[in-house]
């Protein structure tokens, strides 16, 4: 199956430039990223904070079926201009993988489409390329996905 969700890797550079076109309008594709409700739904986390604001600070978490955390992140965010952009600090708690810095950019195509662009930069290329080793890529066009199918619902 194709991946919607496009991913440039450059050779030797520390940053990804990831791409996804949505059947969705902009307003609702920048809804997803910007709702706890709708962002807990497609990334399947629990959204303990999130503050959309310069300044303002976000936390995910999810836990096991009996209540382990399993996976805990965070950021500060650093601007936030609605249905344009979102730039942000990302860190994943108990990894070995270091602040990264995720600029996340939302435009209006022809119709009810739209495209995310999303470049994050990493500490280094190794951590870059550490990242990739990890089913990475499949995870967030899985993710992409669900937030199509589940933001298409609310239109």
């Amino acid at each position: 199956m194709e991946r919607k969700t496009k991913i440039n890797a450059g050779e030797g550079k520390q940053d990804l430039v990831i791409t996804r076109e949505f059947d969705l309008p902009l307003e609702l594709l920048f809804k997803a990223y910007a709702e706890s409700e709708i962002v807990e739904q497609w990334m399947g986390t629990k959204v303990l904070k999130l503050e959309n604001k310069k300044h303002g600070g976000y936390q995910f978490e999810t836990s096991d079926a009996e209540g382990n955390v399993v996976f805990r992140a965070n950021g500060v965010v650093h601007e936030f201009v609605p249905n344009q952009k979102i730039i942000r600090t990302f860190e994943m708690e108990n990894t070995p993988f270091p602040v990264q810095l995720e600029f996340l950019e939302f435009e209006q195509l022809a119709g009810d489409s739209s495209k995310l662009t999303m470049q994050i930069i990493y500490k280094s290329v190794a951590d870059r390329d550490q990242m990739l080793q990890l089913p990475f890529a499949q995870g967030i066009n899985m993710a992409h996905n669900r937030l199509q199918d589940i933001v298409r619902k609310l239109k």
